[in-house]
């Protein structure tokens, strides 16, 4: 995609500024050059410019200062700072501002082209996760569900059509498995969107504070009764009420709530009052219930109340090619909520995620990524910030050799610098280390830069 990317060259030496330009264009792409900041900044008004190339030392306006006015107009622009006068506060301060990295001069041709594909790899990448992202939306997605797995698809028609209608709904799977966020898509689905969705763990409450929490009280119904109280059939009035982990429940439990099934109907706990109630029911378990049946344990005729309109949701190692999307959803999700800007996984953390069994689903998923996304170094989440039990973090599940810690450096240098294409100061920065301490361990360890070609990690 050379072709459509333009670039700026910003510096006050016409010899810097013209060679690389004359280095980029000889590359494929399409350059133009400004020997200002006010001059760079008038052009960037002008047209959007994919990445620009920025001298810090310039007479006027330096670097910092158009970048900082510059972020204000194309945050989607990609700056790299151009300095003589390299050192870790202006690194540091050029970053905080949202540069994407700097060179230090001198630098060679090779090493700024290396600079700019992986910058436009990334661009490129970004532009297909927008395009993935809204494939996901449009093919794949039920409100913040993502599946393309035949039996998800099942689930997701079935829970379309049973959020058309008032029954009550039976949400079987394992724990993890996403039961509420099932729920809450049937609810958003349903007639009754714009009412309240209430949900309630029957397993977190002991029995006579989940009857006040389900029913509500009257004042003085028990010690600290100071006021009355109404309770969650009430609060979804109108709306959908979320009744988890219902297998735990109590025998008086179920005896009760058969009856406000049956009746649309409840009493406070220590009132005499009827109070009629509206109310869609979704419950949920991850016991099986028809064996609870079998066994005494758990009411028949509560049961094919529940059991209106049963959906059973896979678990996680039944549909592993949900996997890439889940994690491509996942971390989108998360880049936003911790303010971090994370792209993807690299592709052997791809493969051990994909491998490992998830004994606790999609819930265990999103915190073996928010784990990954918090550890990582750079955009990108390698295999060794995602911590995995049991597998070392290594794809397919074997637990290998222990490995010296020499070995162990040398392996996990390498392969950062597969992932930065050969680039130390890139690197470097990956590592948290500085670059001569860089290029004394590849001198130790006799490791070659002949990654320049490869493309970086991407995103699935």
């Amino acid at each position: 995609m050379n072709e459509i990317v333009r670039i700026l060259v910003v510096d006050d030496e016409e010899i810097v500024r013209e060679s690389v330009a004359g280095w980029l264009r000889r590359d494929g792409y399409q350059v133009e050059v400004a020997p200002d900041g006010k001059r760079a900044l008038e052009a960037l008004r002008a047209e959007r410019r994919g990445i620009v190339f920025l001298d810090l030392k310039m007479p006027g306006m330096d670097g910092l200062e158009v970048l900082a006015e510059a972020r204000r107009f194309c945050p989607s622009t990609v700056f790299v700072i151009m300095t003589a006068y390299a050192t870790v506060e202006t690194a540091v301060a050029a970053m905080k501002l949202g540069a994407y990295d700097y060179l230090a001069k001198p630098f060679d041709p090779e090493e700024l082209s290396i600079l700019a594909k992986r910058i436009v790899a990334q661009q490129n990448l970004v532009e297909e996760n927008q395009a993935l992202r809204a494939a996901l939306k449009r093919e794949y997605g039920f409100h913040e569900m993502v599946s393309k797995s035949g039996a998800m698809e099942r689930v997701f028609e079935l829970a379309r059509s049973a959020a058309k209608s008032s029954s009550t709904i039976l949400v079987l799977g394992e724990s993890g498995s996403g039961k509420e966020v099932l729920a809450r898509a049937i609810h958003a689905e349903s007639p009754r969107a714009s009412a309240s969705f209430v949900a309630v763990s029957c397993a977190a409450l002991p029995e006579t504070l989940l009857e006040s929490e389900l029913f509500g009280h009257e004042r003085g119904a028990f010690t600290g009764a100071v006021a009355r109280r109404k309770g969650k059939f009430e609060a979804a009035h109108g709306g959908t009420l979320f009744l988890d982990e219902v297998g735990d429940i109590s025998p008086k439990l179920q005896l009760d709530l058969l009856r406000v099934l049956e009746d649309r109907r409840i009493h406070r706990v220590g009132g005499n009052d009827v109070v009629e109630v509206e109310v869609r029911v979704i419950a949920a378990t991850n016991r099986d219930l028809a064996r609870a049946v079998s066994v005494g344990q758990f009411r028949e005729d509560l049961y094919y109340r529940l059991c209106v309109i049963p959906i059973t949701l896979p678990p996680l190692r039944e549909r592993r090619e949900d996997i890439p999307l889940l994690v491509h959803h996942l971390i989108s999700r998360l880049a936003v909520d911790l303010g971090r800007p994370i792209e993807g996984v690299a592709p052997d953390a791809m493969a051990a995620l994909v491998a490992h069994t998830w004994p606790g689903n999609v819930r265990e998923l999103r915190n073996v990524l928010e784990r990954g996304a918090v550890v990582a170094k750079s955009q990108v989440i390698l295999v060794a910030d995602l911590g995995l039990p049991g597998e070392l973090g290594r794809a397919g599940g074997a637990v290998a050799a222990p490995l010296s810690l020499e070995a162990v450096e040398k392996r996990h240098i390498s392969e950062v610098l597969t992932y930065a294409q050969g680039n130390v100061t890139q690197a470097a920065r990956v590592l948290g280390i500085d670059r001569m301490t860089l290029y004394n361990k590849i001198k130790r360890y006799q490791l070659r830069r002949d990654q320049e070609g490869r493309p970086p990690a991407r995103r699935p």
